[in-house]
Formats: structure tokens, sequence, C-alpha cells
């Protein structure tokens, strides 16, 4: 019996696979990188935009503020003169039968302005 070696065939074996074979997924990270980047910069340059035209209202919102400042206190002062008036003739209706009492006379002893703390409300059940 003659024996003889397995060879490889003519022309030999095929190609042996050792490569994984898989579909491309998608861009290179480059890209991905890139567009990051670009979305960023973009993002900042709104940003810093929204900034400003916040910047900017919030300053015009204090010159005006500033602005009408003196129109609001006339106002106030317009009012508190008109609260002072009206409380004393509420307190010349209260204290009409007391002739000692001598009307609008300072409760407080020391010579210098107080303005109201507090407000005096009509009957507030029946505005209800």
């Amino acid at each position: 019996m003659v024996t003889s070696q397995d060879l490889p065939p003519k022309g030999g074996y095929d190609a042996i696979q050792w490569k994984r074979n898989l579909p491309s997924r998608g861009f290179r990270p480059s890209i991905y990188l890139g567009i990051m980047g670009a979305i960023s910069v973009f993002g900042f340059w709104r940003l810093s935009i929204t900034m400003r035209m916040a910047r900017e209202e919030k300053r015009e919102k204090t010159w005006a503020r500033i602005h009408i400042l003196p129109a609001l206190q006339a106002e106030a002062d317009r009012d508190t003169v008109r609260r002072y008036y009206a409380t004393l003739e509420r307190e010349k209706a209260i204290m009409k039968d007391h002739p000692d009492w001598v009307d609008g006379k300072p409760v407080y002893h020391d010579g210098s302005l107080h303005s109201p703390t507090f407000v005096i409300l009509e009957d507030t059940k029946s505005a209800r």
C-alpha cells in the first residue's frame, strides 16, 4: 500500500477571511466632531446676541424707571397730601364735641414731619 501526503489543491486554497466585514455605520468621527463644533459655534453666537439684547433691554428699563421716577414721586406726594387733608376732615368730624381739641396738632412733639405709615380704610365689609 502506497501512502501519499495530502497536498493543497493545484492553485492553492481560497484566502482565509480574517478581517471583520462590518458595514459602515455613519460618517468618520472627525465629521461628527466638525458638526458638533459648528453647532456649538452657532449656539454661542446666538447666545451672545440674545445676551446683548437682554442687556440693552435691561438698560432701557433702568433708564425708563429713572426718568419716570419724578412723576411717580409727584403722584405719591399728591396722594399723601390728599390723604392728609382727608384725615384732618375726619379728625374734625370725630372731635367736634371736644372744645379744647386743636385740629391738625401733631402727635409727636419733636418738630419734624412724619409721613403716615398706615392707611385707614373705610368699612371693608360692605365692599365685599
